[in-house]
C-alpha cells in the first residue's frame, strides 16, 4: 500500500474512492432504469439481480475503505480553507460514509423481508438472517429510497465542492484525490 504525502491521499484511497463512486453512479442508474418496468416482470427481476449484486459489492468495498480511513489521517486542508468549510466537509464525508453502509443494508433487508435471497453475481448467496416480513419490507423499501435520494443529493454537493476547489479556488484540494 502506498503512503500519501502531506498533499494527497494514498493510491489505495484514490482507487477505492473512484471505484466506489463509479459503482454508486452505475447502481443509481440501474435502479432508476429498473423502476421503469413493472415490479413483477422478468425484466425487472433480471435488472434487480445486478442492482443487488452491485449494492453488495459497494457494501463490501466500504469495509476496507472505512478501515483505511480510521487508521490514517487524511491530507490536511490548505490553511486558506475557512473553518466552516472544513467542518462542513468533515460532516459531509462522515455522512457519505454512513450512507454508503446504510443504503445497501436497507436494500438487502428489503429483499430478505420480501423472501427474496440476494445472490452476489451468481457466485454466492448472501446470508439470510430474516424471514418474510411484509411491514419490514415496506419500511425498508421507503427507507432505501429515501437514503438513496439523500445520498444522491449529498454526492451532488460533494462533486460541486470538488469542482469549486478545482476551477474557482484552485487551492489543490481536489488534487488530493487525483482530480
Amino acid at each position: 500500500m502506498s503512503r500519501a504525502n502531506n498533499d494527497t491521499y494514498t493510491r489505495f484511497a484514490i482507487i477505492m474512492h473512484w471505484s466506489i463512486a463509479l459503482l454508486i453512479l452505475l447502481n443509481l442508474s440501474i435502479g432508476l432504469y429498473m423502476d421503469t418496468f413493472p415490479h413483477n416482470s422478468p425484466r425487472f427481476n433480471g435488472i434487480l439481480f445486478y442492482h443487488a449484486s452491485i449494492g453488495s459489492l459497494i457494501f463490501m468495498l466500504m469495509a476496507p475503505r472505512l478501515l483505511w480511513r480510521l487508521m490514517r489521517t487524511p491530507p490536511a486542508l490548505p490553511p486558506s480553507i475557512p473553518r466552516w468549510q472544513a467542518y462542513s466537509a468533515s460532516v459531509l464525508h462522515g455522512t457519505l460514509y454512513v450512507l454508503l453502509f446504510l443504503v445497501p443494508l436497507a436494500g438487502y433487508v428489503h429483499r430478505l423481508a420480501g423472501a427474496h435471497p440476494v445472490s452476489f453475481f451468481g457466485l454466492a448467496d448472501m446470508p439470510v438472517f430474516i424471514g418474510r416480513d411484509e411491514p419490514l419490507r415496506l419500511l425498508t423499501d421507503t427507507l432505501h429510497r429515501g437514503l438513496v435520494l439523500t445520498l444522491a443529493l449529498l454526492m451532488i454537493a460533494h462533486i460541486a465542492a470538488a469542482l469549486k476547489h478545482k476551477f474557482i479556488d484552485r487551492d489543490g484540494v481536489a488534487g488530493r484525490m487525483g482530480i
